[in-house]
């Protein structure tokens, strides 16, 4: 922990940590004990707590904390403190930790936008990225005083998440560094009239998911939401989105500059051919209204087959019940082959399982005939698949 103003945040942050059944050694800067102090953190930690490598010298704390972690996190991380990591200083505990560790690290930054912005820290992060390290987009909102703007600390959660996300991977090099990605999540919503509309039972958990995974994993993520009521994934760019037609924008932009597209959304085929401007209204008589629809872009296909950034990846999402026509499965590989993508998670969703629930379980299917049992599991734990499955085909280790 560095010292800056949102180091009260952390005390959230180390009660996840500790109550989720991890050991944790807090190490915070001298200045960082300026805003909480020691005896929280040791009360808190159930560890003693100190800043200075003169403390148990007989135990070399210098280098055992660093060589013993299967993690560190530096949350706040201070555009000083990154600064002095990135050019290798060790003055004091926690940079001699952050020279000493071979494990994962993940820097959670918080400081004015003029910092996060300034180009010594572009440089900085850009450096620390460049050798492993997890460094987490700021969140966007109120900062210190009358202040706002990119800089916040991600809410604790969102922290938590990610270091989860990077701890049960155990790598100490993000393998999605340097790849910009696209996810789309939710579900749109064509209207009918200023107060109805047709949509579907999406509620983008596993498109969240897959965001918040792949920026664990060290990737630039643009995430695209229609009509989802969750907190923004610490270090994702959000654009929301509405209907199916804001989708395709958005998406489509994106995708320009993407290493890989990740369709989690489910858009709604058609919309209406009219959108009354007034509320529509029971019928005396008792006749329904006639709604006439119309075919929505299929933006998973366009995509697709247009390839806007050359060697790009594009995953697909199928729910399927299975029908007449075929199983869930054969309607997924015809689902693969009509709309050109690389890879296509297949979901039964049979009697409305998936949606909103915190579980699933898949099929990936790939357009070179590989197919992925997923069994069921935390939506996390497919979204590292899925990733997996993407790193691969990024690294030549499966033709395309």
């Amino acid at each position: 922990m560095s010292g800056g103003i949102a180091a009260y945040k952390v005390c959230e942050l180390l009660r996840r940590l500790t109550e989720s059944g991890h050991d944790v050694t807090v190490v915070p800067t001298s200045s960082a004990l300026e805003f909480v102090g020691a005896a929280t953190w040791a009360a808190l930690s159930g560890r003693p707590v100190s800043s200075e490598v003169w403390t148990d010298v007989h135990a070399v704390p210098h280098v055992r904390i660093g060589q013993d972690a299967d993690l560190v996190v530096v949350a706040p991380a201070t555009a000083d403190l990154m600064a002095r990591a990135a050019h290798g200083l060790a003055d004091d505990l926690l940079t001699n930790t952050l020279l000493t560790a071979s494990c994962p690290v993940v820097f959670a930054p918080a400081m004015h936008t003029e910092m996060w912005e300034h180009p010594a820290t572009v440089a900085n992060v850009a450096t620390l990225r460049g050798r492993g390290a997890v460094v987490i987009e700021p969140a966007e909102g109120r900062l210190t005083g009358k202040d706002t703007g990119k800089g916040r600390l991600p809410e604790a959660s969102e922290i938590f998440d990610i270091a989860m996300d990077v701890l049960s991977r155990g790598v100490s090099r993000p393998d999605l560094a340097g790849r910009h990605v696209v996810v789309s999540a939710g579900g749109t919503r064509e209207y009918l009239d200023p107060v109805r509309f047709l949509g579907n039972r999406s509620s983008g958990l596993q498109g969240y998911a897959l965001a918040r995974v792949a920026a664990a994993r060290g990737a630039e993520v643009t995430l695209v939401a229609a009509n989802v009521s969750l907190p923004d994934p610490a270090g994702v760019k959000v654009v929301t989105v509405e209907t199916t037609a804001e989708l395709h924008d958005a998406v489509v932009t994106a995708a320009a500059s993407a290493d890989a597209v990740v369709m989690a959304a489910a858009p709604a085929d058609f919309r209406p051919t009219v959108v009354s401007e007034d509320k529509i209204k029971k019928a005396d008589d008792g006749t329904s209204p006639v709604i006439e629809l119309e075919q929505n872009p299929d933006i998973l296909r366009e995509i697709s087959h247009r390839r806007l950034h050359e060697g790009s990846v594009i995953v697909g999402f199928a729910a399927e019940t299975g029908d007449s026509q075929g199983s869930v499965l054969e309607l997924g590989r015809a689902k693969l082959t009509r709309k050109g993508c690389d890879l296509l998670v297949v979901n039964d969703v049979s009697g409305g399982a998936v949606f909103g629930s915190p579980d699933n379980e898949a099929v990936i299917l790939g357009a070179d005939g590989t197919s992925v049992d997923v069994p069921r599991g935390t939506k996390a734990a497919l979204a590292q698949v899925i990733w997996d499955e993407v790193a691969r085909r990024f690294a030549g280790d499966l033709a395309r």
